[in-house]
Order: structure tokens, then C-alpha cells, then sequence
């Protein structure tokens, strides 16, 4: 009698087609310079290249991978790529690639201690290695009264902390009402649109954020920082939190932690770092200036999944306190009971972050940090940083160009001294020529092209060539 079908794949189908994925992956890294960067489709094109239905019987997964490489790959604008050069890092690795793979094969959900010990203490062990590696604050280890956690991004961080701040007013306060709708937020006008949103999913209301306004740097300053909280003190409204960036988005700006740390802490105001797109850069001791005055942080977070070779989606949180960010996430209702958890000898993430569920992302950490040794991993930044530099003397060179902001780590940001239409015409250029990948920003109202060195595989001829290619389209303005 055979045998009822399952519909599963097999351990024999799995291992067979896991290899053409595997082989699939590392074919497309060795071609990935044939691509556009730029995905050329228009809106709505691979949507209308899919079946209008699902299939009523399941497909080869021959025939699945064969669609991924002829529909879904045109769609794909190549973050891997070396010629990607826009936003921010968003760079991946094989032992990353390989961490995450086992991450899913194992399937674990660590809400708890007990759904999965090694997946909670593989976590605390590498973000205990990480403080180390950076220099940060001995505060922030496991060992301490603080540690960190492993979230989604910086923007979840950032309202982890956000809500811990407004529990910690809420508690000093005398009563409730004193405080609704009366505590102040404060971040730099060039701080990252993340903390608009985390204002407004705490519920804090924008007209509480307070964007300082910041100096020729584009860093914030801290005389206006204090001048913003003494006047809103007089207007009987409570300054809550504060947000310092270490490496803005659009600039690369670098917040004084120091003096707006002294401020914090005189106003005992909750101070969160925002390191996610340069703090990897502090695994190299002369790089460490970056965050000059931490050790005043509540809070600090940074993006191994930016420029620390860890794809997507792997951002690490710092508290000096943990048992303010449990107060203020934690809910235990009985179906999550259990007896490590009561004993309190453990570590439930559940508590840490938004979600319940949680996947084993310290995996791919792990593999990478293993793989490349502090070695690897400080000759790479040290490398994009000499190039970037490379990039900047090149456009101070070029008459044409000009520096809009100081390229302390590894973005340019540069203009072509015609203007706006000018600087947009050579960005779209190049972006419809798919050579390499650039995007923009505005720095005091003008258009202001970003060069972003920090993909894995960029090399020196890759920033030559991009370099050649900005000045082939500068030249083709003036025919």
C-alpha cells in the first residue's frame, strides 16, 4: 500500500535543492558587477510578469528558482553590489549569509530563556564581546546593572528608549497628570526621521519634539540644546529625553556626546546615543574619538548589519539600566510562565524589545565576528576609510566640485558647483546607467549628492571608476 504524500520536502530533496541555493548565492556574487545597480523596471512591472493566481498544485523548485533568476532578479536593485555607493551600508558576508541560513534551519523562537537557552546566551555573550571591541562603558555589560539586546533596527532602539525615558518621568512625577502631554523630546535637525516616529508612537505628540538647531558642521549644538530646555521649563513642560547622533544619515555629523551628556545629566534628562551608521567604526582605537563622552549615555545603539559585514536585520541596544526598559516592556501573562523565568537567574528578551517573538539573529553575529576576528573586521574599516578619503581629496581637487560637509569617516558629501539641476542631471545619469548607485540629500537648501563607501566588496577600482564615471557626466553638462 503506498505511502500517503506528504507535500513536505524530503532531507534528500532538501539537501539537493539547498546546494543550487547555495551555488545560486555564489554565482550571483561572482556576476553581481554585470547588473545594474539600480533596478531599471518601472512601477508595476514585475507584478505583471507574476501568474495572476496561486498555483493549485504545488511546482518543481527547479522551476521556482528558475523564476527567481528570470522575474524576480531584474526587480532587485544590488545593495550587494561594490558599485553601490548610496544611502548607508546595508552589506552582508558568507559567514553572515551562512549564520542566518542555520538560524532558520533551527527555527527557534527565543521569547524566553527556556524556548531557547543558547539563543538567549549566545546574545548576551556577543553583545558582552561587542562592548569590549567598541570601548564602550563598562555599564553596558551583562555583568553590570545594564546590557544590551539585539533589535530590528535603530529605529526600534530608539523607541525602546524613548519609552523607558517617558516611564522614568512618569514615576518621578507626583502625579499622572502632571506630566500627560508636557514631556519634551530632543534631537538634532539633521537626527534621523526615526525619532519623529518613535514620538509619535509613544504617543508624545511632534509638537513635543524639539529639533536644536545645529552648527556649521551640521552637528548639534549644545548651547542651544540647553537654551531649548531652560525655556521650556519656564513654559511648565518636562524635559524627558534627548537623542545625540554619532554619524547622521545625511551628513555623517558628529553630535559633542560630551557637552550634551553634562547637559543630560544636570537636567537629569534620559540620553540616548544614536551610533547605527558609524559606530562600527570605533572597533579601530584611532576611530574611538567618535564617541568622546558615552560613558553619559542611558542608551546606545549601532547597526552591525550597516558596516559590520551582518545582513539584515541585526541592530545592537545598549542600556546602563536594564531593569528600566523591563519595567516599562514588560507583561507576563500566565501562558508564559515559567520556572527560569520566576527563578529571576535569567535573561527573557521578551522584555527588551516590542515584539514577542524573536528570532536567533546573535547566530549570524557570531559567525561573522568569528570569521573575520577583530583583525579582519578593523583592516576592512580601515580600508573603506582610506578610500573614502581618496574620493574626498579627488572632489577637492576637481574645480568643478566642492565638499558640502567634512568627510570624517566614510561618506562624501559633494556638489557640482552649477547647482541643483546640475548635481540632479549627474545622479540620474548615472543611476540610469546603472553603473553605480548614488543618492542625495539637502545641506543648507542644496542638492547635495552622498558617497557612501562601505560595501564588502569595494575596492580601490571601484571608487576610481565611480569617480571617472561623476566626472564623464560633469563633462557631458557643459557639451
Amino acid at each position: 500500500m503506498p505511502e500517503p504524500k506528504t507535500f513536505h520536502m524530503t532531507p534528500d530533496e532538501f539537501r539537493r535543492h539547498g546546494r543550487a541555493v547555495v551555488d545560486w548565492i555564489a554565482d550571483y556574487y561572482e556576476r553581481i558587477e554585470s547588473f545594474p545597480v539600480l533596478s531599471q523596471v518601472k512601477p508595476g512591472e514585475i507584478r505583471a510578469s507574476l501568474p495572476p493566481r496561486p498555483p493549485d498544485v504545488g511546482e518543481p523548485f527547479d522551476s521556482v528558482l528558475a523564476d527567481l533568476e528570470n522575474l524576480i532578479l531584474p526587480g532587485i536593485t544590488h545593495w550587494q553590489s561594490p558599485n553601490f555607493f548610496a544611502y548607508f551600508p546595508a552589506n552582508a558576508s558568507g559567514p553572515a549569509i551562512l549564520g542566518d541560513l542555520l538560524s532558520s534551519g533551527l527555527g527557534v523562537q527565543g521569547m524566553l530563556w527556556s524556548t531557547s537557552p543558547a539563543c538567549t546566551e549566545l546574545e548576551t555573550h556577543v553583545l558582552d564581546w561587542l562592548v569590549e571591541m567598541l570601548g564602550l562603558p563598562q555599564k553596558f555589560l551583562s555583568s553590570t546593572e545594564g546590557g544590551g539586546v539585539i533589535q530590528d533596527t535603530a529605529s526600534s532602539a530608539v523607541l525602546c528608549a524613548l519609552l523607558a525615558a517617558r516611564e522614568r518621568a512618569i514615576h518621578s512625577a507626583p502625579t499622572q497628570e502632571k506630566w500627560n502631554g508636557k514631556l519634551v523630546v530632543y534631537t538634532s535637525a539633521q537626527a534621523h526621521s526615526s525619532i519623529e516616529k518613535a514620538v509619535k508612537i509613544a504617543g508624545m505628540g511632534s509638537e513635543n519634539l524639539r529639533l536644536i538647531e545645529v552648527d556649521e558642521n551640521f552637528a548639534m549644538r549644545p548651547e542651544a540644546l540647553l537654551r531649548q530646555i531652560e525655556a521650556d521649563r519656564q513654559a511648565g513642560l518636562t524635559p524627558c529625553f534627548a537623542c545625540a547622533t554619532v554619524g547622521t544619515t545625511s551628513s555623517n555629523a558628529m553630535d559633542p556626546i560630551r557637552e550634551i551628556g553634562c547637559i543630560c545629566r544636570e537636567n537629569k534628562i534620559w540620553l540616548h546615543v544614536d551610533a547605527a551608521m558609524s559606530g562600527t567604526a570605533a572597533l579601530c582605537p584611532e576611530f574611538r574619538w567618535i564617541q568622546d563622552g558615552v560613558e553619559f549615555a542611558d542608551s546606545y545603539c549601532f547597526n552591525p548589519h550597516k558596516w559590520m559585514f551582518t545582513n539584515f536585520d541585526c541592530s545592537c541596544f545598549y542600556v546602563a539600566d536594564r531593569a528600566a526598559l523591563v519595567r516599562t516592556l514588560s507583561i507576563l501573562p500566565e501562558y508564559l510562565r515559567n520556572q527560569a523565568t520566576d527563578s529571576g537567574a535569567v535573561i527573557d528578551y521578551r522584555d527588551w524589545h516590542i515584539p514577542l517573538g524573536r528570532r536567533f539573529r546573535s547566530l549570524k553575529l557570531w559567525f561573522v565576528i568569528r570569521h573575520y576576528g577583530i583583525e579582519g573586521l578593523q583592516f576592512h574599516i580601515r580600508r573603506h576609510v582610506e578610500l573614502t578619503q581618496q574620493f574626498a581629496h579627488w572632489v577637492k581637487e576637481d574645480r568643478r566640485f566642492e565638499l558640502a560637509a567634512p568627510a570624517p569617516l566614510n561618506l562624501v558629501c559633494f556638489r557640482h558647483k552649477s547647482g541643483d539641476e546640475a548635481n540632479q542631471q549627474i545622479m540620474d545619469r548615472l543611476n540610469r546607467n546603472g553603473d553605480l548607485y548614488l543618492t542625495h540629500t539637502k545641506l543648507n537648501g542644496k542638492l547635495t549628492l552622498r558617497f557612501c563607501v562601505g560595501q564588502t566588496n569595494t575596492e580601490a577600482r571601484h571608487v576610481a571608476q565611480a569617480w571617472k564615471r561623476i566626472q564623464e557626466e560633469a563633462e557631458s553638462l557643459q557639451s
